[in-house]
């Protein structure tokens, strides 16, 4: 069977799909990827479902052994990967055969990397799902030892790459309002946008604290708030101010006031935002948020048309003579402008 054998890995590693929709009311979030346009832009690069399951690797990768032949594709955050020492190209496709030892580096910009498997990570499914929830202790993080069965591959093609929207250095977070941001003040709100923040130190994949000088931004009377239910995306503001991006793997039910909610495109771009890297938040109106998430599904949708052949360096192309590289050879003696000659 193909798939890749961990033989050394980083700390915050795991198997991740689209995660678990619907559990909310048995108190479990979603969970899944937390950065899904690097799911869609996998399978683009694979002409496969971007709801197979992949390896999300933290800051960190690891050290894989193949059992056997398949394709392989990296996204997300760009991390250093080399193929029996030979570097391999990030956002893109390639061929693996059996026993080749894959490595994968630290992330040299955002925070998440994936390695996607032609077939997927066919691991057992729990409630639906392939993904670990970590912060629900389903699954658990990968470890050295553990074998990445790859499912049935139907497809073929490999060596593309893809242009990979940057959205591992921070930016703008386009927000809408939630049930409670009339509880913060006018100017408060106002002032929340005008902010620069940078991202804090605590951060996973529950949420991502978001650092900024001055005061707090507190609502009014937000000791008296009920818990309800939040959804990733949300921005709670704990008791001294400090707004958390809620992420995937977010808790369902909570008590901080929200001053708003993140669009489900730009979470991406908190996830992999790496330690202080510049942030802020623009207002849009539900309509704006709407038409902005459109275009964005209308982009995933495209990714398969976006992926390209990589261009090679014939002296890095250990296979290089498996190709045609002379067609339509024609007589050195004959007229080039006698059609009839030449066909």
């Amino acid at each position: 069977m193909s798939g890749f054998r961990v033989l050394q890995v980083g700390p915050v590693v795991s198997v991740q799909d689209m995660g678990r929709p619907g559990l909310l009311e048995r108190g479990i979030s979603q969970g899944g990827a937390a950065d899904v346009l690097a799911l869609a832009e996998g399978a683009a690069l694979l002409r496969q479902d971007a709801g197979l399951a992949a390896l999300e690797m933290g800051g960190l990768g690891g050290t894989f052994e193949a059992t056997g032949a398949m394709r392989i594709a990296l996204t997300g955050a760009p991390m250093l990967a080399t193929l029996d020492g030979a570097a391999l190209a990030w956002n893109a496709s390639h061929l693996v055969a059996a026993g080749q030892k894959l490595v994968i580096g630290a992330a040299r910009r955002g925070v998440y990397g994936y390695l996607h498997l032609g077939g997927g990570i066919e691991t057992d499914r729990v409630l639906g799902s392939r993904a670990a929830h970590l912060m629900g202790g389903i699954g658990r993080a990968t470890q050295a030892g553990d074998v990445l069965p790859a499912g049935p591959d139907t497809g073929h093609e490999t060596g593309l790459g893809i242009g990979a929207e940057d959205r591992f250095s921070g930016g703008a977070l386009r927000i809408v309002e939630s049930f409670q941001t009339s509880l913060f003040p006018a100017d408060v709100r106002e002032r929340f946008g005008a902010t620069a923040f940078t991202r804090g130190g605590r951060a996973n994949r529950m949420g991502v604290e978001m650092v900024s000088d001055g005061a707090g931004f507190s609502a009014a009377g937000q000791l008296n708030i009920l818990s309800e239910v939040i959804a990733p995306g949300d921005v709670q503001m704990t008791g001294d101010g400090k707004p958390f991006v809620l992420l995937r793997e977010c808790q369902t039910t909570g008590g901080y006031p929200r001053i708003g909610t993140v669009l489900p495109c730009d979470l991406a771009r908190v996830a992999q935002a790496g330690n202080g890297a510049a942030l802020r938040f623009d207002w849009v109106s539900l309509q704006e948020g709407l038409e902005i998430q459109a275009r964005y599904e209308a982009h995933v949708k495209s990714l398969p048309s976006r992926c390209a052949s990589l261009v090679r360096d014939p002296a890095d192309m250990a296979d290089l003579l498996s190709y045609q590289l002379i067609s339509g050879a024609v007589s050195a003696g004959a007229d080039p402008f006698d059609i009839g000659e030449n066909t």
